[in-house]
């Protein structure tokens, strides 16, 4: 990584955690889970599955969460994705309603898509790499509005 990649500022950064109504379910279940497994068991293998399960649970919920959008450095980040800011073109936002055509129907299959139920608006960034064939990216984002601006601005 160059050295002026970890210095650029950075135009905008948000991470799309699992909100608290999205732990108990999960949680619950882990802990079911481990309890019928806890009744065929005695003794100290009883334990066992709570120590194992409940934590899987907590870090497969902490790892839905580690996706971050950053536009900073030149680039476009979603998650483990990138993409040079002169390569975008037409930036388009999605709220909760809108985004049910954009994820259906209007789906390119070709598209890189980051989608996370539990955050509202999407935003579509077109690509304008011809060496690429994907088409557009489709992510998830809580700023739509704020990251367009970003984008759009560049």
């Amino acid at each position: 990584m160059s050295e002026s990649a970890v210095t650029a500022p950075i135009a905008f950064r948000e991470r799309l955690y699992v909100p608290w109504w999205g732990w108990p379910l999960p949680l619950g279940a882990a802990v079911l889970l481990a309890a019928e497994i806890h009744m065929g068991f005695p003794g100290v293998r009883s334990w066992l599955p709570y120590a194992v399960l409940v934590p899987l649970v907590v870090l497969l919920i902490v790892r839905m969460g580690a996706v971050k959008v950053e536009v900073s450095g030149g680039e476009l980040r979603v998650g483990e994705a990138h993409v040079p800011l002169e390569l975008l073109g037409e930036v388009e936002v999605f709220d909760a309603r809108s985004k049910r055509r954009a994820m259906g129907p209007n789906l390119d299959p070709a598209a890189f898509v980051a989608h996370r139920g539990w955050v509202g608006p999407m935003v579509r960034v077109k690509l304008e790499d011809p060496a690429d064939p994907t088409p557009y990216w489709l992510f998830s984002v809580r700023s739509a509005d704020e990251l367009a601006a970003v984008l759009r601005g560049r």
